[in-house]
């Protein structure tokens, strides 16, 4: 399921839809910052800033394309592991593309969500993914989700848990149970299954990311890091898809 280096780019002008296969929702895991700095004998951190910058082009790529829902694995539950110098610069990081580039999101009618476990967040990131969410809740050209301190497992538990709190109260009994009302739990439960999950630097797993969400999700992985993932990157992974059989376990 790699990228084909001789599929031609979709042509496709800003504006038009995808077509094909529908093409609802996008999630993206953004790997490779470290080692593209590598290669250019650059300090990792000058990974992360190239990282950054390439998050509002894919968002308003998938907004011109009529893409309604892109969810994007930022920092991870187990991100937290990493040199407490590289974990303090992506919170910097996080805080400046919030600062900086939520306006021109904001003006192509981008919504903005974060989803994960903020509590382990400084105050002022909170605030700040607060004031993010407020000003653009009424948009609605791209429902843009950002996932932080987010992990598939912990996704699963925490909806469970919930469930579990309904149930001790009496207003839920065990037997009313089912996937549709877990689903509801979940961070993503109000949307749509990802159609299509691109993970770029060359890596071929998931990672913990979306686990509950996943199950039928048609799967794109390329070599190519996430600085260097351009529009283009993102038109060659949605033409693969449009080639894709989809049977959700059934047949044609």
């Amino acid at each position: 399921m790699s990228s084909d280096p001789q599929a031609p780019a979709l042509s496709m002008p800003a504006g038009e839809a995808v077509a094909a296969q529908a093409l609802n929702h996008i999630c993206i895991i953004m790997d490779g910052n470290h080692r593209w700095a590598k290669r250019r004998h650059l300090p990792g951190a000058a990974g992360h800033r190239a990282g950054a910058k390439m998050l509002r082009r894919i968002a308003e790529a998938c907004a011109d394309m009529q893409v309604k829902h892109l969810t994007l694995f930022a920092f991870s539950t187990e991100n937290w592991q990493r040199p407490r110098g590289e974990v303090n610069l992506l919170m910097d990081l996080m805080r400046h593309v919030m600062e900086n580039d939520l306006a021109e999101l904001h003006r192509r009618e981008v919504r903005l969500r974060v989803i994960g476990d903020r509590s382990r967040f400084a105050d002022d990131i909170r605030r700040k993914m607060d004031e993010c969410e407020a000003l653009t809740c009424n948009n609605r050209k791209l429902n843009l989700n950002v996932a932080v301190n987010f992990g598939g497992r912990w996704d699963i538990v925490s909806a469970a848990q919930k469930l579990a709190e309904q149930v001790q109260r009496g207003e839920l009994s065990p037997n009313q149970i089912d996937e549709a009302r877990f689903a509801d739990f979940t961070s993503l439960g109000a949307l749509p299954d990802p159609d299509l999950l691109i993970r770029t630097g060359g890596e071929h797993r998931i990672s913990n990311f979306l686990l509950w969400d996943l199950a039928y999700t048609e799967f794109y992985f390329t070599d190519v890091y996430w600085p260097d993932f351009d529009e283009t990157c993102l038109r060659d992974a949605v033409q693969a898809y449009a080639q894709r059989a989809r049977r959700f376990g059934g047949r044609d």
